[in-house]
């Protein structure tokens, strides 16, 4: 996958454990986009599950690098509906995410602000306020953050249109 990933100028990076609710949005996300939108040949739409840290450095140490890396992922903000889709920095990423290295196993918050301030890689973290991420296994993304993917999905395709 990885050696794809270093061909394509468009990354889409969906992250998330499917075990504990809404917290799989990001590979939900993928699987939908996959199944129905046609994406240009330009564009790599990755699960990468919880594995991102190890994509992320290896990244950081390619010499080729894409255009755009785009990371799907859910939040759990207090100010924000469930649900709701939006557009973070690296730098407003929340502290229980990279405290629990979540937005998967994240010293990767460093190697993301390290691409983004060291290299022409544009970085785009586009997040789900999740609704319910359980303490124990749960599968399954809540009714209201499903009905949120196919508004990601097209805000997904005017970011890779750009």
């Amino acid at each position: 996958m990885l050696s794809e990933a270093l061909e394509k100028p468009i990354l889409i990076f969906g992250c998330g454990n499917i075990l504990f609710g809404d917290d799989g949005f990001g590979p939900a996300l993928v699987q939908h986009l996959r199944d129905n939108y046609p994406l240009p040949e330009s564009v790599l739409v990755q699960d990468v599950g919880t594995g991102i840290r190890e994509i992320l450095f290896d990244l950081a140490l390619s010499h080729r690098k894409p255009q755009k890396l785009i990371i799907v992922d859910a939040v759990a903000y207090p100010d924000r509906a469930p649900g709701e889709v939006f557009e973070i920095s690296v730098d407003d990423i929340p502290a229980p995410k990279t405290a629990d290295f979540s937005l998967h196993q994240f010293p990767s918050v460093n190697l993301l602000k390290e691409l983004q301030q060291e290299t022409d890689i544009a970085v785009h973290i586009l997040v789900a306020q999740a609704a319910h991420l359980p303490e124990e296994v749960a599968p399954g993304l809540s009714e209201v953050v499903a009905r949120a993917i196919p508004v990601a999905c097209r805000y997904l395709l005017e970011l890779i249109s750009r």
